[in-house]
């Protein structure tokens, strides 16, 4: 099996071979910590989680940074809202973020190693700033550091547009001190009432940029294997940390591959806190079944758009509700035998799928299949008891559904934890009184009362299926 990645600096699928066979690294930018995120800025987290917890499996390591961008404007501008320093909200907000992406599954093999805080590498950034200076790459201007872009002959080679187009497409800030209109900061003065740290330039902090060039090459080296994103980070952020980091680092790579995931759209826009149009994850996760939410962000190819919608998370828990009915029909047929289900790995055509570039579409589309094989398997079974003898057949498809979810963070809960989302005991102990009711009024060929009571739990969003190991009940 070998992994091809689309690389956006190359515009093509390209093998992908990291530069330390044991240890590939990968960076992706993190968030701003400065209020609850919205769920477009978990689509990178998931799906490079993928991809993350896949380079473990195929390279036996790995070295994956995420980064908290915990100094900014719009942080400053919500401190002094308060009347807080700023580490009362990044610190609040960086927990918050932590907790919704644990929710989401980003964690264990899918979460990074380490996640470097901006206002942690102060030293490293200034240090970056003072080689780009030397070099003539840079230079101070009114207590600003700007970096000269036209220093840099290979500027614009990642977004494929030369400047003028560039700086059209973009706010770009025109202040006199500039000697060119798309030079960028590195470094800006910061007034008595807003964070700053000493620097040779005086009193300030660091322009976004900067911040990823420098937490980079501290924990992954000067040149990484994949640096990843979305693709609005493309430019100006990504175009402007190649060119500090390549200019500070005597010319050498970057990052060899650059990923970069599509955008949500939600209503027919691009989902942004600036527009409205957002859905915080802190919310969702509450309203909805968290894996659910996962499986709608992987079910679109990731460098394609998603659009995101109710309907989308409904289609969602219906398809997870299949998958685990069909696993815990499954355990129900298994448990009546000597046999056991046993642990798989995870099946080939997953690892192929998710090789072609993190087909997590085609790979979802393998475990409907296997699901639905397993489901025809297991009726037969029932319906027919000559073909017992299929049932390590059935089981086996069972562990194989189970081990291809493992590779995508799915259908790792147990199937009854599932079905019982959202209940407490009571709940369950009401709806259980009401299903037993329901099969004594059967019992006793009283068919009224016991329509009566499937139309009361129906009403309640409760449906029943009668199966041959008994009466089964879900959600709607």
């Amino acid at each position: 099996m070998s992994l091809s990645l689309y690389n956006t600096l190359m515009r093509r699928i390209e093998p992908f071979a990291p530069l330390d066979p044991a240890s590939p690294t990968m960076y992706v930018c993190g968030p701003t910590v400065y209020n609850y995120v919205h769920i477009g800025n978990a689509r990178g987290p998931v799906v490079f989680g993928v991809l993350a917890a896949l380079l473990r499996r195929r390279f036996g390591g790995l070295r994956y940074a995420r980064n908290i961008t915990d100094v900014d404007d719009k942080i400053n501008a919500a401190a002094k809202e308060l009347g807080t320093p700023i580490a009362t909200i990044t610190d609040k907000y960086t927990a918050a973020y932590r907790e919704d992406m644990a929710a989401l599954g980003v964690s264990g093999d899918f979460a990074p190693d380490m996640e470097p805080a901006a206002t942690a590498h102060m030293p490293q950034m200034i240090a970056m700033i003072e080689r780009l200076i030397a070099d003539g790459h840079a230079y101070a201007a009114e207590g600003h550091v700007l970096f000269s872009v036209g220093s840099f002959a290979d500027y614009g080679k990642l977004s494929r547009r030369d400047l003028d187009d560039m700086l059209a497409g973009a706010r770009v800030e025109v202040a006199p001190y500039k000697r060119d209109a798309g030079d960028f900061v590195l470094w800006k003065p910061s007034t008595d009432d807003l964070p700053g740290w000493d620097s040779p330039w005086g009193r300030g902090r660091p322009g976004w940029h900067i911040e990823c060039s420098a937490m980079a090459a501290a924990h992954l080296g000067t040149t990484i294997d994949i640096h990843a994103g979305g693709i609005d980070l493309q430019f100006p952020h990504h175009e402007n940390e190649i060119a500090q980091s390549e200019c500070a680092h005597g010319g050498k790579v970057f990052a060899r591959w650059w990923l970069h995931n599509g955008m949500l759209n939600f209503g027919g826009a691009k989902m942004s806190k600036s527009v409205g149009n957002i859905e915080r994850i802190h919310d969702l996760v509450r309203a909805h079944p968290p894996e659910a939410l996962r499986y709608a962000l992987l079910s679109a190819h990731y460098r394609q758009p998603l659009e995101w919608s109710d309907a989308l998370i409904e289609q969602s828990v219906r398809t997870l509700d299949r998958l685990y009915g069909t696993l815990r029909d499954v355990e129900a047929l298994a448990a009546m035998s000597d046999i056991k289900m046993s642990k798989a790995d995870i099946p080939d055509e997953i690892e192929t799928a998710l090789d072609d570039d993190l087909n997590t579409p085609a790979a979802l589309a393998i475990i409907a299949k296997t699901a639905s094989e397993a489901r025809a398997l297991r009726n037969t079974l029932v319906h027919d008891a000559s073909k017992a003898d299929a049932l390590p057949q059935l089981l086996e498809l069972a562990s194989q559904l189970k081990a291809s979810g493992i590779a995508l963070g799915l259908l790792q809960q147990d199937s009854a934890a599932w079905f019982a989302r959202g209940t407490s005991n009571a709940d369950d102990a009401r709806i259980q009184a009401l299903i037993d009711e329901r099969i004594a009024a059967k019992q006793a060929r009283d068919f009224a009362r016991a329509d009566a009571i499937r139309q009361q739990l129906a009403d309640e969003g409760i449906l029943l299926e009668d199966t041959p190991q008994g009466v089964r009940w879900k959600r709607a």
